[in-house]
């Protein structure tokens, strides 16, 4: 008896340096599975309202088997779904899209993904119940901060609009610290064990920015881990590491994220060893 083939995508703007094609695309083959994953780039809404509708429909009618969202859109294709599961509604954003018993369904596999993966990479210095650092509260902010506190780390987010962190703050119903992302703020910080970037400064292809202010030390012994994967080292990961720290891009929350999806739409395990071949 044939499989179809499972039509999946990623929606997102831009979408010139996704890997999501190559990770789908491995991970089916050693599946065995007929399938394609394709890139739907909607531009941010006004714009790219009626663009996004049309393709959630498209899932809604079984011509899609599962969409992924990235930015701008995660928060953007809630209203457009019939059903959201606890996290998304604690995080206000999906990044897994689905059809299940006729109605469309969103879920997140940023926040697990991005914890599985931190917590295998941590050193021995940084462990949950520290203090970690979130610079922006942007949306990818919102997946990071609940997944971090969830496992017991206390929050401080810095960001250029201070007011947007503190708006963040009361929607994930989460109590966190909120400082100005610029030098004289930062600089007060103490005993950081974890910083991470959730801004989009330093990606592909304006790799030359950096979201930590020039000439700032960065907290001793810290971690930093910024969910950048293209540049492979940006800015902030360089000067990390030259500072002594230990450091690790975005690429494992990527693998992890997308296997964890896979998994949702194909109802199989996922080899997770293919993925990352196809990346490195």
């Amino acid at each position: 008896m044939s499989v179809l083939p499972l039509q999946l995508g990623l929606i997102g703007y831009p979408l010139g340096h996704s890997l999501s094609p190559q990770l789908h695309h491995a991970a089916l083959k050693a599946m065995d599975l007929p399938g394609e994953y394709r890139l739907f780039p909607i531009p941010p809404l006004p714009e790219g309202q009626s663009g996004l509708a049309a393709l959630i429909e498209r899932l809604r009618h079984g011509e899609l088997a599962g969409l992924n969202v990235t930015i701008p859109h995660k928060p953007n294709v809630l209203p457009l779904l019939d059903d959201l599961t606890p996290l998304v509604r604690q995080a206000g954003s999906a990044n897994t899209l689905f059809s299940y018993n006729g109605r469309l369904v969103g879920d997140t596999t940023d926040v697990p993904g991005f914890l599985s993966d931190l917590e295998g990479w941590l050193p021995d210095t940084a462990r949950a119940g520290g203090k970690a650092l979130i610079l922006g509260a942007g949306g990818s902010a919102r997946a990071v901060a609940v997944a971090l506190h969830s496992a017991g780390w206390q929050l401080t987010v810095a960001t250029r609009r201070p007011l947007q962190a503190q708006e963040l703050s009361a929607r994930l119903g989460i109590p966190f610290a909120v400082l100005a992302l610029e030098a004289a703020a930062l600089a007060s910080l103490r005993e950081v064990q974890l910083v991470v970037n959730t801004t989009p400064v330093g990606m592909y292809p304006k790799g030359a920015g950096c979201p930590w202010p020039g000439g700032l030390p960065f907290p001793e012994g810290a971690a930093v881990y910024d969910l950048i994967y293209n540049p492979g080292e940006t800015v902030l990961l360089r000067r990390a590491r030259a500072a002594g720290l230990p450091v690790r891009n975005g690429l494992g929350m990527l693998v992890e994220q997308a296997a964890l999806s896979l998994e949702r739409w194909s109802g199989r395990q996922v080899p997770r060893a293919a993925m990352w071949e196809a990346v490195q």
